[in-house]
């Protein structure tokens, strides 16, 4: 017999149980807070790092939840500078942050203690989570798989704000907007930070560098934050034409969280990670 995640709980008589534990991680000389969500039985798990957008209101914890229930063992943190964690927020440090972790859930104590596999791991991130995501599977090719959710395309904002001062405005002032969890930073800084890395922040250039790897794109139709022909589309015709040649992309009628393609998300989220890690899942036959 054979659950399906979504909605079913594993069997109860599996064990180890599973869990959630805190667990901190180090970069850049602060504590980042995470928890990890580890399924049931005695693995070892295949891991998901979950990467969260800006400032990190959407974090994604029902896939986690979803993941787990699937056989995943699944990691929320939270980076640098953000929602109460040391240090000052920036894009740089957001990235530097995201391979410390991969690194971390890698580290063989911390996969012995909480059953996980560090040769099955996958990055999964959502808008700024989605950028950092592909940067981080571009720089670290023993990342398995690597999935984004309505990613924020970095450079090419960059180029646009370059080319438009009155957009260049707008960028500022959305920032702004999202700074109250946020430390030592200002819309102006960030504006700037995502200027001056210009097209190195450009998703489309990762494309031989993650070209021999699965790479899942969802794109978002109805959003006006990353909107599909600006920070979605673009990218999937490079990957294409490159090739990424395990490249899966989808675009849902919803908006920036996909508020109602919750279920759709996780369906295409598993459905991917099946594919191309593998799980074992627990409390099944």
């Amino acid at each position: 017999m054979t659950t399906d995640p979504l909605v079913t709980d594993p069997r109860s008589d599996v064990t180890p149980a599973a869990s959630t534990p805190a667990l901190t991680f180090d970069s850049g000389g602060e504590k980042l807070l995470g928890v990890l969500h580890v399924p049931a039985g005695p693995g070892p798990h295949p891991v998901a790092v979950l990467l969260h957008g800006f400032p990190g209101n959407e974090r994604n914890f029902d896939l986690a939840q979803a993941l787990r229930r699937a056989g995943y063992a699944a990691l929320v943190f939270h980076y640098r500078g953000s929602w109460g964690v040391g240090g000052s927020w920036s894009w740089g440090h957001v990235l530097e942050d995201a391979a410390a972790v991969v690194t971390a859930v890698r580290n063989p104590a911390v996969a012995a203690a909480h059953r996980l596999d560090p040769r099955r791991v996958a990055v999964i991130g959502h808008s700024l989570g989605g950028f950092a995501a592909l940067m981080t599977a571009a720089a670290d090719p023993s990342i398995t798989a690597v999935a984004s959710i309505a990613g924020f395309d970095f450079g090419s904002a960059a180029a646009a704000c370059r080319a438009t001062p009155s957009l260049r405005a707008t960028y500022v002032e959305a920032f702004e907007g999202g700074l109250l969890p946020l430390r030592n930073t200002s819309g102006e800084a960030l504006v700037a930070e995502m200027e001056a890395a210009g097209d190195a922040w450009r998703l489309a250039g990762l494309a031989p560098r993650l070209a021999d790897r699965p790479v899942l794109l969802v794109g978002t139709g109805r959003d006006t934050v990353t909107p599909a022909a600006m920070h979605h589309q673009p990218v999937v015709e490079a990957y294409r034409a490159h090739p990424v040649t395990t490249l899966e992309h989808h675009v849902f009628a919803t908006d920036h969280a996909l508020s109602d393609h919750r279920v759709a998300l996780a369906r295409t989220v598993l459905g991917f990670l099946d594919r191309h890690v593998g799980k074992a899942r627990p409390g099944t036959d």
